[in-house]
């Protein structure tokens, strides 16, 4: 199946049209990515959206965990497999979008050569500038060390336990200390010594390490050495292993072997958030910048890529610099390109969570972000105000917990501070420290001082970070700069809100006379409130609030309950006139829950008396199966997660059914106990507690142990369903028709009740697919059986049409929020796209579920639209649109009002186009 015609370009759109996600990794390569792509092509798509690309830990489900970015990864097909993957999509005429992680690579295990040649020459190695590594840490013992806390042990107990050893690892040819699965090359001039201690029958191996003096002799004697591997040098290395031998070897190394636990206190280099198996990369070094990215400007210019997503741009010390420096370069390289690639500039995407009142600088060189504002906007747009107070009051009645989230952000900020980035902490208070001795009026701040207001302004910071560089910050961080200072002295002791403002003053430039000393100090701030803010809000504040999850997402702050439709206008205007090539999206391999379970439970907020009678009856009823044994907080928000996720078809007595959506529900439950650190961790697991949790999932999802229980969910999210899909359409019409690059994520064209991670990534039924989008049923039919998911892909099959028929009008196009009159006008949001001659008209219901909960239809019946009406301005009137979802149904001219009622029936959602 494709999408050819014979009037198509000869090669994919620059602008994308429309994204597709795929997450590659060994069960889906890059073969099959290409055997999907006519598929994708016929569904509208004209750029494929790849996970990471390049060489990554061995069994990776994600990518994100790179060991070699000088390759394409073998384990997905390497460059054949990706060479393959091109030509078909260029058969199609579609482009290819990589993402890459600049920011960081997996370290440990053995499979990082650049990792494993630091922690062998340690400062005299070619990549120890590679990585973000503290040479100089006021703690003596980690001077000129790499600190290597990667044992599940106290060193001393390892060690005694002979848990670490000498080996020579043959594939890396070198002598290691090795930890289970751990390699910690030696330092080369040891090997002598080693060999000599191990057995005076290796002496003449031994000479020859003494007598390398060049890497080549060096090489050679290595060689040797595995050649002549055998009993003896394993039973050398045995003797060596001894703790009272091998403790001192260990010690003279250029790394420091330590507890796991350690990390947060001591580690000397930058992780990614807080993984010690994520090392930061100085990409700000122009040679670190040429070689990280020397792979992917290889395929940029053999036109294998054409536009790159940048993961994590906040890790960076300086995003901006980053974003010019990587437009500059592919400019440069663009006119290599063959002539069947895509014309430049290439789209270049940042992920980047931006604050509801935060934008995107554009003096990035980028074309915007992956889109987490646009799922904010449109998910709070489907969730009604009016039901805030009651879902609150609900929350903090049965989980005791606090009401807002505020409150429950700054305690998870304070936590995060303490117990995981102390050591970061640290280094950002000693680089402050330092930039105060400079100067005669600030010699007698202390550390410790500016320690206590560093730690209250990364705890009130209202975003990821600021974009102060060597110079002065820009100054769209003034505000946001203020707001923290303003919120922090709020907290800070007496006396220090001075030192506050002090610290202000240097991050935004003000009086410093050592810029290069103050630019060390504010990019290690930056890079300490990135990673704070996503570890304290996403992944640990937003398990803990639980008020209705469907408002927990990335990119969101649950505390804000709804978006109002103008606010929702004002986004769509600013990308227009600014990011017009943003990507727009709803469902990312990131969220927290499936766009259709946010969906449906956005519905609740508009019978929070009903979810409130729900509730507590299931309360009751599921006393005997929790035994007081579940905390009442996780026992709700899990009540949310199974009504939401409950599958179409799901026969409360299916007692299969309900038990693969227990297993399902267990896993997500395990990761959510973790994530909220409350009752269990990642850190300190309280099996009892979450082995309770479990049984108590298990037998409230078993027909024979709770059948009225089942029978009251099923019942309900019955109920739900039109109100839920009718949402979920509206979501997807949204996406693939406002200003920016619609995104789809893999098999989110049917319905998507997937959960968190790795649950979002199980295997997508493509065949499935591709035989529901060669149907040609009638719109009202699909609507009909709207259980089955092909509705959700007609609609967006039919606008990604549209698309492709106007490119000019999406990419290019004025975007006109559109008056609606009436009693129910705040049930309607409406928009023109408008570009020369070429116009679209594009309204969708909101808000609808107090007539369609209980019903079947997803559109509500015309006497409930009553004198509801579209309002045109006078330059679009009497304007002549076709249909874009009914082939074949004619046209109509819009007068200055139309009524409501005649465009949403049977859908919830209208598209109409006129080129």
């Amino acid at each position: 199946m494709t999408h050819d015609t014979p009037n198509a370009p000869a090669t994919a759109p620059r602008v994308p049209r429309a994204t597709y996600r795929l997450q590659l990794r060994r069960e889906f390569p890059l073969a099959a990515a290409e055997r999907v792509v006519p598929y994708l092509a016929a569904l509208g798509i004209s750029h494929l959206y790849l996970s990471p690309i390049l060489a990554s830990r061995r069994g990776s489900v994600h990518g994100y965990d790179g060991v070699d970015f000088t390759d394409v990864d073998p384990e997905i097909g390497g460059e054949d497999g990706l060479r393959a993957l091109v030509a078909a999509a260029r058969r199609h005429w579609m482009g290819l979008i990589a993402d890459i992680v600049p920011n960081h690579m997996a370290v440990g295990g053995a499979d990082n050569r650049f990792w494993l040649d630091v922690l062998e020459n340690g400062q005299a190695s070619r990549y120890a500038h590679y990585f973000d590594i503290d040479w100089n840490t006021p703690d003596p013992v980690l001077e000129g060390k790499v600190a290597a806390p990667f044992l599940g042990a106290p060193y001393g107990e390892a060690l005694a336990n002979g848990e670490i050893a000498i080996v020579l690892d043959p594939r890396m040819r070198r002598l290691c200390a090795a930890y289970y699965h751990h390699r910690f090359p030696l330092n080369p001039g040891d090997y002598g010594e080693i060999l000599r201690a191990g057995d005076p029958a290796l002496a003449p191996l031994a000479e020859r390490f003494d007598a390398a003096r060049t890497p080549e002799a060096f090489e050679e004697a290595r060689l040797a050495l595995v050649e002549e591997a055998g009993e003896t040098l394993e039973a050398a290395l045995s003797r060596v292993s001894e703790p009272a031998t091998l403790h001192p070897i260990l010690e003279r190394q250029n790394w420091r072997l330590s507890w796991w636990r350690t990390a947060g206190d001591e580690i000397n280099w930058r992780r990614f958030f807080d993984i010690t198996e994520l090392a930061g990369l100085r990409v700000e070094e122009e040679d670190v910048f040429e070689g990280v990215h020397a792979e992917i400007f290889r395929l940029y210019a053999e036109g294998l890529i054409d536009g790159l997503r940048i993961d994590h741009v906040d890790g960076l010390a300086d995003p901006a610099g980053y974003g010019r420096r990587l437009r500059e370069r592919l400019a440069e390289i663009a006119p290599q390109r063959p002539p069947e690639a895509p014309e430049g500039p290439a789209l270049v995407l940042v992920e980047k969570i931006l604050a509801h009142d935060e934008t995107l600088a554009t003096d990035w060189a980028v074309d915007g972000t992956t889109g987490y504002e646009f799922m904010d906007a449109v998910g709070g747009l489907l969730h009604d105000p009016d039901g805030e107070e009651m879902f609150t009051d609900l929350w903090a009645e049965i989980s005791g917990r606090y009401p807002d989230f505020a409150s429950e952000e700054l305690d998870a900020r304070n936590e995060m501070l303490v117990r995981n980035f102390a050591g970061q902490v640290d280094a950002v208070a000693h680089a402050f420290h330092d930039l105060a001795r400079r100067d005669l009026e600030t010699r007698d701040v202390t550390y410790h001082a500016l320690r206590r207001a560093l730690v209250a302004l990364v705890a009130a910071f209202p975003a990821y970070r600021t974009y102060a560089t060597a110079g002065a910050a820009p100054g769209a961080d003034a505000p946001i700069l203020a707001r923290a200072v303003a919120a922090a002295k709020d907290m800070a002791g007496p006396g220090e809100a001075p030192i506050l403002d002090l610290i202000a003053g240097w991050i935004s430039g003000v009086g410093v006379a050592d810029q290069e000393i103050r630019g060390r100090a504010v990019v290690a701030f930056q890079q300490l409130c990135a990673p704070v803010a996503a570890k304290s809000v996403e992944d640990t504040a937003f398990y803990r609030y639980g008020r209705l999850v469907s408002r927990n997402e990335v990119g969101s702050d649950p505390g804000r309950f709804a978006v109002s439709r103008d606010a929702f206008h004002a986004q769509s205007l600013e990308r227009a006139e600014l990011l017009p090539h943003a990507m727009i999206a709803t469902a990312t391999h990131d969220h927290k829950r499936g766009e259709d379970v946010r969906a449906r439970l956005a519905a609740l907020s508009e019978v929070p008396a009903e979810w409130a009678d729900r509730v507590g009856s299931w309360l009751d009823i599921n006393k005997r199966h929790t035994r007081d044994a579940v905390d009442p907080a996780d026992e709700y928000v899990l009540y949310q997660m199974l009504l939401g996720a409950w599958p179409y078809g799901l026969a409360p007595d299916d007692a299969q059914g309900t038990k693969r959506l227990g297993a399902r529900l267990v896993r997500w439950q395990e990761k959510a106990l973790r994530e909220a650190k409350l009752n269990s961790s990642w850190t300190e697991p309280d099996s009892d507690y979450e082995a309770a949790c479990a049984r108590f999932v298990e037998a409230v999802t078993d027909p024979a142990v709770a059948p009225a229980f089942l029978a009251s969910v099923h019942a309900f999210a019955e109920a739900l369903a039109p109100a839920g899909a009718a949402n979920g359409l509206v979501q997807a019409f949204l996406r693939s028709t406002a200003p920016g690059v619609p995104d789809c994520y893999q098999g989110r064209e049917f319905w998507d009740f997937s959960l968190v991670d790795p649950d979002n990534r199980d295997p997508v039924d493509y065949e499935a697919r591709e035989a529901a989008l060669a149907e040609g049923a009638p719109l009202a039919d699909l609507a009909a059986r709207f259980r089955d998911g092909r509705i959700k892909q007609r609609v967006i099959a039919r606008c990604l049409e549209a698309r492709r028929a106007l490119p000019d009008l999406f990419a290019e196009g004025e975007y006109v929020p559109l008056g609606v009159r009436g009693r129910r006008a705040s049930h309607v949001v409406a928009f023109a796209r408008r570009h020369s001659s070429s116009l679209a008209i594009a309204v969708a219901g909101r808000l609808m579920g107090g007539v369609l909960i209980g019903g079947e239809a997803l559109a509500p019946p015309a006497d409930w639209w009553g004198d509801t009406r579209l309002v045109l301005p006078d330059d679009l009137v009497d304007t002549r649109l076709e249909d874009a979802f009914r082939e074949g149904a004619g046209a109509r001219t819009f007068g200055v009002e139309t009524s409501v009622a005649e465009l949403l029936a049977p859908l919830p959602v209208s598209l109409w186009t006129a080129a």
